[in-house]
């Protein structure tokens, strides 16, 4: 199945779902025009509290659907945009991405910076969720499987069916961590 972009959203506030919309428009530098975490610097409200200064790194969220479909299967009713992604994504690894990776999504690319480390509020949108998104392995190691995060290297649309194509960066492959 090829990669393909199967639902787009947006919020203009701080919420933690985001809305359907027919299409999103990616600037660059920037992230989505009219959602609240589109910024050059972070826009996050519990990293603003932190360092108002530092670079938005989370400028686009995306996440892969088969995260949906794997929740369902648990008794989950999640679907696009309700755990706050810009782009949900189908047939694509994201979280086996390198970080550096850049995605071209319709008219626009993106870089991949890191994972989206998953919080509370998950649980506060559906109970019991966030051990389902967030799992803790016997050897301690930790499993963040909401998606990756992401800047905008170059402007355009985004549209549902949109082909993804993928470009790794050079050198080895760099591991996915939190931003």
């Amino acid at each position: 199945m090829p990669s393909r972009v199967l639902a787009v959203q947006l919020s203009p506030v701080h919420e933690f779902s985001k809305g359907p919309v027919a299409e999103i428009g990616l600037v660059e530098g920037y992230g989505v025009r009219g959602d609240a975490h589109a910024g050059t610097t972070v826009q996050h409200r519990s990293r603003v509290a932190k360092d108002p200064t530092s670079p938005n790194l989370r400028q686009v969220h995306l996440l892969h659907a088969e995260l949906l479909d794997d929740l369902a299967g648990l008794g989950h009713t999640v679907h696009p945009g309700d755990l706050g992604e810009n782009v949900t994504t189908t047939g694509i690894d994201l979280l086996g991405l390198s970080r550096g990776a850049r995605l071209a999504l319709g008219e626009a690319e993106v870089e991949v910076t890191g994972l989206r480390n998953p919080c509370y509020q998950i649980d506060d949108f559906q109970p019991g969720l966030l051990r389902q998104v967030l799992r803790r392995h016997g050897d301690g190691a930790v499993e963040r499987l909401t998606g990756v995060m992401a800047v905008v290297t170059r402007g355009g649309t985004v549209r549902p069916g949109d082909h993804i194509r993928v470009t790794a960066p050079d050198g080895p492959l760099m591991a996915l961590t939190p931003v």
